[in-house]
């Protein structure tokens, strides 16, 4: 009987119905294990109307996820020849997953797609997700998921995932707990203690029906994993060993494995576990009914019977063949069959990088290397060049960099110069995504100097493209020209398309300050070549680079096109390392278009990521930065010191420019010393290739030295020349073209008091709190009298984004109020409370309730 679940059944019935009308969704359903995820999708999907096409699969819980393996689940039930797909795409993820989307979808009648356990999924699988999600609208297909509510990294990584997909296609529906009620209805039909099962499950539905299941005493078991151990011991010995056979398959054990491992006996032996309600009859297979009872049987095995049950089923599944490679590494793993590791690891973490599942692959060749201790040392170095390159791909640089040393000993020991010239030039790429910029010079100049004393080849030809691009990061537009020239050439001759890609994009990148149309046309062409060909990180970094070249010449429009399209691209082939980078970029065009609570969102996101290397956090540390700066937020202070190591490792020049620009901006507020401030301008300046970049930086001197000399300024950027030539008019109006408030309100006040006080209905509407009170003391001082007043504290919380509801339930965080005193006083439920509680943390960027008070008093808010 499933009891309390019509609500969410009538929910999914009426999904469902709108699929049929060409309105598809994505339904997850959530809950902790055992909460009855999964007897939910089966009473709807044994309720579905006749017509409707109903494909499932699940995850499987497999020591590292099987690459799109619920997609092959689904692929055979649709009778679509999912192998020779990949063949045929070569691997690409998008044209893959476009052809899936046209298997499923039929215009004729609805289609439900079921995926459980979402939480084991692989990266590639929850790619899927994300790609089917973004187009479900318009289609007849409702996606059905499961998923645990825990806080394990597999849940975060589906909510990231479900996060990344509109809004209007994803429904969210939770799988609660029984209520006592039910736990009691349920007790009292079964003659045991109901007061006694609610204490010991709390409600959990599995939990619930287990020791309903256990014998029928008053007293139930003290555990649900004594009730499953108990119900198994009474089992024959021969059923109990295949019972034990069977809890070493995650998920299921096809019957042909079975039999295979335990012997024509199996039937028998199988049907007896059926019969005491311990395992499912598939038809061609056989399962436990949950997850946690599969474990509590698995946990019982000593370590040699798990080995020895492993070890079987990886030789059923070898002889049977066809098998997922995945299952093979899993059971060879928990065999401690080091053989098949060493065989098979390899094989399976280059399917997975393949689809594009990396952060798998990854973990494919760490269990290979954990077993390559006899292989000889080429295939070792290889191991470890492949498992580099797979961690630098999920911004794992650290881990990246300790392989590709590796490696390079190794290509060192046996005197394969190309090998590794190849090995510096890839040392010298991780070290400057880590931030050291020393370090980057060092290895790729070292790679250049080796791989020139061997015969002309593309990994020279990289290694000239790899300095270009370290030259176009300082700045150094004659020797990026130059380098990037000599590869190009090079790798032309050699028919080397990635190296022309790569090279042409830092030539590109750099001629922006030279030729603008030059510019786009060598980033235009490189990006095309880089999406022709399926070069991913190409892709990634021409996106960035024709955005960032667009911001750079205040086109705004177009940098947000290529941001849009560069961080789906990204999210779409798992490129976490450019999809945040990319993000950080958009957070500061944010800032710059006046929307300042999503750029700080955004720029939150991208900090929030422990994985993020300091050179992908910059951009949002910039972007964030700024916004607490102008909204007199003290924790802009950890960011800046932050900005300010980064800048130690090796001050580029697109780095030191936002920062000298942040700290002119707080020496102007009077919150910094201004005489440092002038000194990391003049820094600057003398790194500027051309006036044109040093725009922004000028206007800052300007403010804080009315008498300096601003220079040239011919080539700059039309608002900044306007303003250092006294000309605040212009400079308004073309940033009010440009949609940029805030810069258009530094403009106004320094005009005339009927703009100034223009610029502080400005300052206020953006919550920018400290410049507009640093304008009016301007304003005092040049003699305005009836200077309006700052907001009142009522209207401060808009400077936070907090509702009045917020600010009522802050104001009793700070009395120290518990939820559950906050929902008493305030007459509503704890859960909304909790709700509540969350939104304030969240847009007070606090980790706990005392940081969040804490960050109230300092900014006024209480």
């Amino acid at each position: 009987m499933l009891l309390e679940r019509q609500t969410q059944l009538a929910q999914l019935d009426e999904l469902l119905a709108e699929a049929a009308n060409g309105r598809g969704r994505v339904v997850a359903l959530s809950g902790e294990a055992g909460a009855g995820k999964s007897a939910l999708v089966e009473a709807f999907v044994g309720g579905v109307a006749d017509g409707t096409r109903i494909f499932r699969s699940a995850c499987e819980d497999l020591s590292i996820p099987d690459p799109l393996g619920p997609l092959y689940d689904l692929a055979r039930e649709a009778q679509w020849a999912m192998p020779q797909a990949i063949d045929a795409r070569q691997g690409q993820r998008l044209p893959l997953f476009s052809d899936a989307l046209g298997v499923f979808e039929a215009r004729t009648q609805p289609t439900l797609l079921v995926i459980e356990d979402l939480h084991w999924a692989d990266d590639a699988t929850l790619d899927f997700v994300r790609f089917l999600g973004r187009r479900i609208a318009n289609t007849h297909i409702l996606l059905a998921l499961t998923a645990r509510t825990d806080r394990s990294e597999g849940q975060m990584r589906v909510r990231r995932a479900l996060g990344e997909i509109p809004a209007g296609n994803v429904v969210r529906i939770n799988v609660p707990l029984l209520s006592e009620a039910a736990v009691l209805l349920l007790a009292n039909a079964a003659g045991r203690d109901g007061d006694a099962i609610y204490r010991a499950t709390a409600g959990n539905a599995f939990f619930v029906t287990e020791l309903l299941c256990a014998d029928n005493e008053m007293t139930p078991p003290a555990s649900v994993r004594d009730a499953v151990v108990a119900r198994a011991e009474r089992l024959s010995a021969g059923a109990r060993s295949m019972l034990d056979a069977v809890s070493v398959f995650p998920r299921r054990a096809d019957a042909w494995a079975l039999q295979g491992l335990c012997g024509v006996a199996a039937a028998g032996q199988l049907a007896e576990c059926v019969s005491n309600g311990l395992l499912d009859d598939l038809g061609d297979g056989y399962a436990f009914r949950h997850e946690i009872a599969r474990r509590a049987i698995e946990m019982m095995l000593t370590t040699s019977s798990r080995r020895l049950f492993n070890q079987r089923a990886l030789s059923a599944l070898l002889e049977n063949g066809g098998v997922a490679t995945a299952r093979l590494v899993h059971h060879a793993v928990e065999a401690h069959n080091l053989q098949a590791v060493r065989e098979f690891a390899p094989i399976a973490a280059r399917e997975a990088s393949r689809v594009g599942a990396h952060r798998d692959a990854a973990g494919y060749y760490e269990v290979a290397l954990r077993q390559a201790d006899t292989l000889p040392q080429d295939e070792r170095a290889g191991l470890y060049e492949h498992y580099a390159f797979e961690c630098h791909l999920i911004a794992r640089i650290d881990e990246a960099i300790k392989a590709q040393e590796r490696a390079r000993e190794l290509q060192q020991a046996l005197g394969n110069r190309l090998k590794e010239g190849d090995s510096l030039r890839w040392l010298s790429r991780f070290a400057y995504l880590l931030g050291d910029r020393r370090a980057a010079d060092m290895f790729g100049a070292q790679a250049v100097a080796l791989l020139e004393t061997v015969p002309a080849s593309a990994e020279l030809a990289m290694a000239y493209s790899n300095l270009s691009q370290l030259a176009m990061l300082a700045e150094r537009l004659d020797e990026t020209l130059s380098l990037g020239a000599r590869a190009i050439e090079l790798a032309e001759r050699l028919n080397r398309p990635e190296v022309v890609c790569h090279a042409l994009n830092n030539v590109g990148a750099a001629e922006q300050w030279l030729d603008l149309g030059s510019s786009r046309l060598h980033l235009a062409r490189s990006l095309e070549i880089a999406l022709e060909q399926n070069f991913q990180e190409h892709a990634a970094r021409a996106f960035t680079n024709c955005a960032c070249g667009e911001m750079n010449q205040l086109g705004y429009s177009q940098a947000q096109s290529f941001l849009d399209r560069g961080i789906d691209y990204c999210v779409e082939n798992d490129l976490a390392t450019w999809r945040d980078y990319m993000r950080g970029v958009r957070a500061q065009l944010l800032v710059r278009n006046g929307r300042w609570d999503d750029a700080a969102a955004e720029a939150l996101d991208v900090i929030a990521n422990d994985r993020a290397t300091a050179l992908v956090r910059y951009p949002a540390l910039v972007a964030l930065s700024r916004l607490r700066v102008r909204r007199g937020d003290p924790s802009a202070e950890p960011l800046l010191a932050e900005m300010k190591r980064f800048l130690e490792k090796g001050a580029e020049l697109q780095r030191l420019l936002p920062y000298a620009a942040v700290m002119a901006e707080l020496a102007w507020l009077g919150e910094a010393d201004k005489d440092e401030a002038l000194r990391l301008i003049d820094l600057a300046e003398g790194m500027s290739p051309t006036r044109a970049v040093f725009a922004e930086l000028a206007s800052w001197r300007q403010m804080l030295a009315p008498d300096a000399n601003p220079g040239d300024t011919s080539a700059m950027a039309a608002p900044y020349r306007m303003l250092l030539a006294g000309d605040w008019r212009g400079a308004a109006a073309a940033w009010a073209e440009l949609d940029a408030p805030y810069e258009r309100a530094l403009a106004l006040a320094q005009g005339d008091e009927a703009a100034q006080r223009a610029a502080l209905e400005i300052l206020e509407q953006l919550g920018a709190r400290p410049v507009a009170s640093h304008v009016r003391d301007i304003m005092r001082r040049n003699g305005v009298i009836r200077i309006a007043r700052g907001p009142r504290r009522t209207t401060r919380a808009n400077s936070a984004g907090l509702t009045q509801r917020q600010m009522e339930v802050l104001q009793l965080i700070e009395r120290g109020l518990s939820n559950k005193r906050i929902a008493e006083h305030l007459a509503i439920s704890p859960k909304t409370v909790d709700h509540h509680v969350s939104a304030v943390l969240g847009k007070l960027d606090a980790v706990s309730r005392g940081e969040a008070s804490a960050a109230a008093r300092a900014s006024g808010l209480i």
